[in-house]
């Protein structure tokens, strides 16, 4: 096997935390190569993560601002957000979206968000290494040692942003703790249809009579709509989604071709790593190797690229104990925000339930009241991502 120096850094994942991270390493001048388990023309399926906050956009933009530019025209800012509440609308904010530079948020696929990143990369000069899984790696004092099929690679510093199942995490013996709930959500995409245009606004629909009374969430995304179903607690995610074509036709415009690009489910995770590096400062982990959050609020997205931002200027200046802690005191704020969410949507005890009646038929008559349950199901806003959210 060979032996390779690539020196300073090695980031181990080609999602956007990874790529994130590897085009800030390069904006501060630092030398980095990316290691992609994936093939570079294996099939990326879903939209999955569609939603880059405010601040998201100005980093990523201050490293590239072509880049910056390309995300927001290619993704939509939608003008307006509702909620409903029994089938009965009771708060919408309508606003004119603003000048491309000024964006308060760009909603679009990740694949497209992937492939402008990739671009970005590639116009600093960072390496990308596709088909390379990471089989093993060691830590020192010196340095990192990442064993692949094809080589042996020694680096200064390695950073882990490599998702969920992390291969760098569990080689540090990282382990993730927090409560993972048994509540079930179902989502799905659904291709825009010329014909019988989207809506352009996201929408929260409490106790949703076209769906037997379940939360249901809308999001548009250049080319399409996330429709996210909180599931009973007796129901089978999957035989829901394969009965779409029942439940859906009621959700969007009349005659709309109900096109189902993708469909997954999933739980409330809250969970955060004990520790965001290495014993010896080595090993940095980012994005959902080191926490995974719901979906609602974007918070794993999100957060994973304030954590890009951080490892780079971490390694950058040294201060490999300050993005530790920083960010693990961030992911944990993110995970108390996740539970206040979940807590609002399940609404499990007869006090939330009462509160959220009385906030609705409130509403009408007091902003405040609407206001509390347009932001709620997403967490407080003040949680480890400045920023816009849902």
């Amino acid at each position: 096997m060979d032996t390779i120096t690539t020196p300073p850094v090695l980031v181990v994942g080609a999602g956007p935390v990874g790529l994130a991270t590897a085009l800030l390493l390069r904006a501060r001048g630092l030398a980095v190569t990316v290691l992609e388990a994936a093939a570079q023309d294996a099939p990326r399926p879903g939209s999955r993560a569609i939603f880059l906050h405010r601040q998201s956009l100005a980093t990523l933009a201050a490293a590239d601002p072509a880049l910056g530019t390309e995300l927001v025209r290619n993704g939509l800012v939608w003008g307006a957000r509702c909620t409903s509440f029994e089938g009965r609308e009771i708060h919408r904010r309508t606003y004119t979206p603003p000048p491309v530079d000024r964006a308060p948020f760009s909603s679009l696929p990740q694949p497209v968000m992937e492939e402008l990143l990739r671009a970005a990369c590639h116009r600093a000069g960072a390496e990308i290494h596709w088909g390379t899984p990471v089989t093993g790696l060691a830590s020192s004092p010196d340095g990192v040692r990442v064993r692949t099929p094809q080589a042996e690679h020694r680096v200064g510093y390695a950073v882990g942003c490599d998702g969920a199942r992390s291969a760098v995490r569990r080689a540090v013996g990282v382990r993730l703790r927090g409560p993972r709930s048994p509540h079930a959500f179902l989502v799905l995409d659904v291709a825009d249809d010329p014909g019988h245009p989207l809506p352009q606004e996201r929408a929260f629909h409490y106790r949703d009579p076209r769906m037997a009374g379940r939360n249901v969430l809308t999001v548009p995304f250049r080319g399409g709509l996330r429709v996210d179903v909180q599931c009973r607690p007796d129901d089978d995610p999957e035989a829901l989604a394969g009965a779409a074509a029942d439940w859906l036709p009621g959700l969007l415009p009349d005659g709309h071709g109900c096109a189902v690009t993708w469909s997954s489910h999933y739980r409330f995770q809250q969970v955060v790593a004990d520790g965001l590096t290495d014993p010896h400062g080595r090993v940095l982990l980012a994005g959902e190797a080191g926490h995974l959050f719901a979906p609602f609020g974007a918070r794993g997205l999100n957060s994973g690229i304030a954590d890009a931002a951080a490892a780079a200027a971490a390694l950058a200046t040294g201060d490999v104990p300050g993005f530790a802690a920083a960010r693990h005191r961030a992911a944990l704020l993110n995970r108390q925000a996740a539970g206040r969410a979940l807590a609002h949507l399940t609404a499990r005890t007869p006090w939330r339930r009462t509160a959220q009646r009385l906030a609705a038929i409130a509403a009408p008559r007091s902003r405040r009241a609407g206001r509390w349950l347009d932001s709620a199901p997403y967490g407080p806003r003040d949680a480890g991502i400045p920023g816009s959210r849902y």
